[in-house]
């Protein structure tokens, strides 16, 4: 698909430094990630944008992941008046009383062992399979976690990408 049959991929190719680099914050909160993705307009297409995530999130510094990860709320507690967080979490909006309480359990005890928030890609998820995989890898060492998280962001990332170039007006 090319950038000129994606109007919203023609609308970030053409959109001002400070709106590109805007609209790429929502999508991911690493500086770095996001200069780089902004370096590399045009994009021709909406593959070449996503390739281009991956390889700049491969290239994510410890201290560039924490920075990632700030702009992401602890799962069960989404940023307040954010529909973005809101909609990816959608899994524990129905969670029993029980379920969230576990969940908030689960991430106080993730975030004192790891010093950040359990990051997972949400979407489509419930919320006992994102419990599942808390309790799972919470036994997991900082090194593979951070790889894990990693991993997670990008998937993120694309979701939110996609959103933002097939999105008629923004």
């Amino acid at each position: 698909m090319s950038s000129t049959s994606v109007p919203g991929l023609a609308r970030f190719n053409t959109s001002p430094d400070s709106a590109a680099q805007a609209a790429l914050h929502e999508v991911c909160a690493s500086s770095a990630w996001g200069s780089k993705l902004l370096a590399q307009r045009p994009y021709a297409a909406v593959e070449a944008l996503f390739a281009a995530s991956d390889a700049a999130m491969a290239e994510l510094t410890a201290e560039d992941l924490a920075e990632a990860m700030a702009g992401h709320p602890p799962i069960g507690r989404p940023k307040p008046g954010d529909p973005t967080s809101s909609r990816e979490q959608s899994g524990m909006a129905g969670a029993s009383d029980g379920l969230k309480a576990e969940m908030l359990e689960l991430n106080l005890a993730y975030q004192d062992k790891f010093g950040h928030v359990f990051l997972i890609c949400a979407t489509g998820r419930t919320g006992e399979q994102m419990r599942d995989a808390v309790r799972e890898r919470i036994d997991n060492s900082p090194e593979m976690e951070r790889e894990i998280v990693r991993t997670e962001l990008g998937k993120i990332n694309r979701i939110r990408l996609a959103r933002l170039v097939e999105e008629e007006n923004r």
